[in-house]
């Protein structure tokens, strides 16, 4: 088993429990308010103001491989917040990352949220309410979406050991509970 699939498996039910907190199904029978998209929106940028900086610093020996100059997304997601008028604000409480192994997982959660936000883009941009409404955030790879995904996961496959699978879903949990317990 890859570590990404040993991440999938193991944070189901992390990622069910943020899917309920966002009311994610109201997005499908486009019942999604833009109330609904300005707290997914706070959620996740508070998300990755207390995260992407740690994250990026414990994995700049990965610099390349996972081409992290392209995967920044706090300044989108800022970009969100002031066309949405909503303030910035901070976190309540703060998340730690111990190790590069930890910043991976916390990363699976940031790259998956894209991979999902995409779909939620696509399928808002149709939803009454949302004219106007610009997804720098969840559009943010744009049609590279699925090769950013792939590059991803393709990369800690083979980086890390088996040994290391509990650390790196370490990380994944420690921002999934940061992102659940934030909102």
């Amino acid at each position: 088993m890859t570590v990404s699939e040993y991440l999938k498996q193991n944070t189901a039910s992390y990622h069910d429990a943020a899917e309920k907190l966002f009311n994610s199904a109201k997005i499908f029978n486009k019942t999604f308010t833009l109330e609904d998209y300005k707290k997914i929106i706070h959620t996740n940028y508070l998300m990755l103001l207390h995260s992407e900086d740690k994250i990026f610093e414990e994995l700049k020996d990965y610099s390349e491989k996972l081409k992290l100059s392209d995967r920044k997304k706090l300044p989108l997601i800022e970009k969100d917040l002031k066309s949405l008028l909503l303030e910035k604000s901070v976190a309540d409480h703060e998340l730690e990352l111990i190790s590069q192994h930890e910043a991976l997982g916390a990363m699976y959660v940031i790259e998956g949220s894209t991979l999902g936000g995409n779909v939620i883009a696509k399928q808002l941009s149709k939803t009454e309410g949302f004219d106007g409404v610009t997804f720098n955030f969840f559009g943010c790879y744009h049609e590279n979406t699925a090769a950013m995904w792939k590059n991803f996961k393709e990369t800690i496959d083979a980086e890390v050991h088996e040994k290391k699978y509990d650390e790196v879903l370490s990380g994944a949990k420690k921002l999934y509970t940061f992102l659940l317990n934030v909102s």
